[in-house]
């Protein structure tokens, strides 16, 4: 049985401020942490004792060795990360609202990740794999989106699950309607879909939920994870839907808290559900108990700082 989860995408330093509730220029320090949502999904995976590996490229730099030593840290396997010299790892400056919130800055034209080609994906990545999670930062027109297809293509394959967080960041695109055309050309790839419902609108053009649900799945999508942010968090399968609402918590610090969410979610499903065929091993009960584990992960980590670093071990999980 295969139970290594794989992500693909972007990996980067998030410089968190010393300061909440402020504007950028009043902030007296940042804190440099490892980030990016599909290292994140990794970190979250990998830290509740699973195991995971990244599959990017970062620069040959400073920033670049930190996260290659911090995923390592989390044991992230990070074998299929490569490194150049062409361009700098990513950077994201991020700013706290004094609820949690967060807007990012991002330094990327271009980053050492959105030059990383097909040809650099090898079939053997995915030999233990269950599960290859990617997000829509990397998915633009250049060399990456290649490699997404590509490793998709390998999953597909080898009868593995894709899954795919839109986790849509305006400023990174042109416009508005460059990144909703990629996001919805990879829907269809995809058998799980996480998004949330700040997004949902612009990835199906439907106002209410069960429209949107409906859309997704008449593209071949057979899981989607909707998460309302301090409202909890819904499932949907075929013929099956769950709700687990949201621990009531003060949140410091919301960077990360979807990646872990996803991460946390399927960490549980790939623990509780057996052999390959872990759709056809899908009840209501599994999914409310996915659910139910991944609120109460999100629970914790938006109470710490950054993303990967907020991130609890499951002996944290178990004693909180």
């Amino acid at each position: 049985m295969n139970n290594v989860l794989a992500a693909i995408g972007e990996a980067l330093i998030d410089f968190i401020p010393d300061r909440s509730g402020c504007s950028f220029d009043e902030v007296g320090a940042f804190s440099p942490k490892v980030g990016g949502a599909p290292a994140n999904v990794c970190a979250a995976f990998s830290k509740l004792g699973g195991k995971s590996k990244m599959i990017t490229q970062l620069g040959d730099d400073p920033f670049g060795h930190k996260i290659i030593g911090e995923l390592k840290a989390v044991n992230v396997d990070t074998s299929c990360i490569s490194l150049t010299d062409e361009a700098n790892t990513a950077l994201a400056f991020v700013s706290l609202e004094k609820d949690g919130g967060r807007t990012f800055s991002f330094y990327r034209k271009p980053s050492a990740d959105m030059l990383y080609s097909a040809e650099s994906v090898k079939e053997e990545y995915f030999d233990d794999v269950f599960v290859l999670h990617f997000c829509s930062v990397d998915i633009g027109d250049f060399p990456m989106k290649q490699a997404h297809k590509k490793a998709i293509g390998i999953m597909r394959e080898k009868g593995g699950i894709i899954s795919f967080d839109p986790n849509l960041r305006f400023n990174l695109w042109d416009s508005t309607e460059a990144l909703v055309k990629a996001v919805r050309e990879f829907i269809p790839l995809s058998d799980m879909v996480k998004i949330s419902d700040e997004e949902l609108s612009y990835v199906t053009g439907a106002d209410d939920i069960e429209t949107g649900v409906k859309m997704l799945f008449n593209q071949g999508v057979k899981l989607v994870l909707y998460t309302c942010g301090a409202d909890g968090a819904y499932a949907f399968a075929e013929n099956v839907k769950v709700y687990a609402l949201s621990q009531k918590v003060n949140a410091v610090d919301t960077t990360g808290a979807g990646d872990g969410f996803t991460g946390a979610f399927l960490w549980k499903l790939r623990d509780i559900t057996s052999g390959d065929d872990i759709f056809g091993d899908i009840t209501e009960e599994k999914l409310l108990e996915c659910l139910t584990f991944a609120n109460s992960f999100c629970a914790l980590s938006v109470q710490r700082k950054g993303a990967i670093a907020s991130y609890p071990t499951l002996d944290e999980m178990q004693i909180k």
